[in-house]
């Protein structure tokens, strides 16, 4: 279960640390197997030296472990030509860029300050998160420059610190929340003008109006025309709530996903194949079975030898369960993701999300005859690669919803049918919940208006009144 669950990225990091932890287990291309004497293999009381012989040694059976058959697992080879070499086993190359935290260190290196400041400054810019906010308190960071560092300051002290750093680029770090972040940026365009200067002021007057879009609040407190409001606007849009969220993105492999399963569409027939990530070349060692070998061969045998026997058959048996494992896993792959295909045949298809049928864990693991928690740990962590896109496994599960005519159909269909009319409808006169639910039950989908709501919310979709556009 514990290698079901990890990722094909990282499948290769969990093969080399067993291969570090079992010498019997070695990696590389198939030999040809050597042809062994198809002799029995005896051990007898007689072959061993009287002088400290234990029970625990006297079964020890070294013809399991040396002769060859056509079943043997010892030359056992994971890989096929079922499996594509697509990457060839290369590393995905990514960007080397300078992360947020180094950017304002080298920055505040330019800034003429004493050791005493310059370390509560190295404090601050510690305590920024990947947007580049100061979420923690000026007085928590008090108290851990006092108890940690030994350094007594100030809350004033610090606040005038944090006035440096917001001067860093890029424009809106160190901010403590959105409505400063937005400021900060604003501050900096001395090009903008009037539509910059009523900018600032509604983001320092009417922050919550415009957040809610409450125009029609702010253009009365304030005074000005459709056209203005339209402005302000468009220079508050351009602006970014995440300053510090596409910096250093090139050193994060997370956002690279390595698909687990491949299906092509060969003239109207599905092929599924394996990454090749998940087939490595392992057998056990050669040198391992050649010392059991020898051991059989000897007329004498001490009690040291024998140890050497017991770790080299524990060592072995081991070796012999990973690969076991790992064959398992790469059946239970297979199956589900076949079982998955034959399911949605006409969505891989054709690549229509309406095309995809009402799937639970149950379906699959009927057909699989899997456990279910088994299928949700492949549905939870795997992804499969086609001509339309990678999608997690997941995405293929959805619950059922019945028609008027009484015909049970996925609840994804009717979620694009759902961002379908709201992507169409027009923005200054959105549709309501009520609305949205007429609409689908027009079209003959039985749903109540709460159950638009909750999968709107899904979509992450905001309520019509934030959809609204001048």
């Amino acid at each position: 279960m514990k290698l079901l669950q990890v990722p094909t990225a990282l499948l290769e990091e969990r093969i080399k640390e067993e291969l570090e932890e079992n010498p019997a287990l070695e990696t590389g291309e198939e030999e040809e197997a050597e042809e062994f004497e198809n002799e029995e293999f005896e051990t007898t009381e007689d072959d061993f030296e009287p002088d400290g012989s234990e029970n625990e040694y006297d079964n020890i059976d070294i013809s399991d472990y040396v002769q060859e058959g056509d079943d043997d697992i010892a030359d056992y080879r994971m890989k096929d030509e079922n499996y594509p070499e697509a990457d060839d086993g290369k590393t995905i190359p990514h960007k080397i860029e300078t992360g947020f935290n180094e950017l304002m260190l080298e920055q505040l290196g330019m800034l003429n300050l004493d050791e005493h400041k310059h370390k509560i400054a190295e404090q601050i810019i510690g305590n920024l998160d990947d947007d580049g906010y100061l979420r923690r308190e000026i007085s928590a960071i008090v108290d851990d420059l006092a108890f940690r560092q030994n350094i007594q300051t100030t809350e004033e002290e610090i606040a005038e610190l944090v006035v440096e750093i917001q001067q860093f680029e890029p424009a809106g770090v160190a901010a403590r929340n959105l409505q400063e972040c937005l400021l900060l940026q604003l501050e900096r365009r001395t090009e903008g003008g009037k539509p910059v200067e009523l900018a600032i002021k509604i983001l320092e007057k009417y922050f919550d109006e415009f957040t809610k879009k409450h125009y029609e609040k702010i253009q009365r407190g304030l005074g000005i025309t459709d056209e203005q409001l339209k402005e302000v606007i468009n220079q508050i849009i351009k602006l970014n709530p995440k300053p510090a969220g596409n910096i250093g993105e090139g050193n994060r492999n997370e956002g690279y996903v390595i698909p687990d399963f491949f299906i092509v569409n060969n003239v109207g027939k599905l092929e599924l194949t394996l990454n090749s990530r998940n087939a490595p070349d392992l057998r056990i060692s050669e040198g391992y079975r050649d010392m059991l070998k020898d051991y059989d061969r000897g007329s004498k045998k001490d009690k040291r030898q024998k140890e050497a026997v017991l770790f080299i058959k524990q060592k072995i048996d081991s070796a012999k369960w990973f690969i076991d494992a790992i064959k398992q896993r790469q059946h239970t792959l297979l199956s589900t993701m076949n079982a998955i295909m034959n399911y949605q045949y006409n969505f891989f298809l054709t690549g229509d999300e309406t095309e995809l049928r009402p799937m639970i864990l149950k379906d699959i693991a009927e057909k699989t005859e899997l456990d279910i928690s088994t299928v949700s740990r492949v549905a939870n962590s795997k992804f499969v690669q086609t001509e339309f896109g990678t999608y997690r496994l997941k995405f293929f599960f959805s619950e059922s919803l019945q028609t008027d005519s009484g015909e049970e159909v996925s609840t994804r269909e009717v979620k694009r049918i759902l961002s379908d009319l709201i992507e169409g409808e027009s923005k200054k006169h959105p549709l309501s919940d009520e609305r949205l639910t007429e609409l689908l039950q027009e079209k003959g989908y039985n749903i109540a208006r709460r159950t638009v709501a909750k999968y709107r919310e899904q979509l992450n979709i905001p309520v019509a009144r934030l959809r609204k556009e001048l």
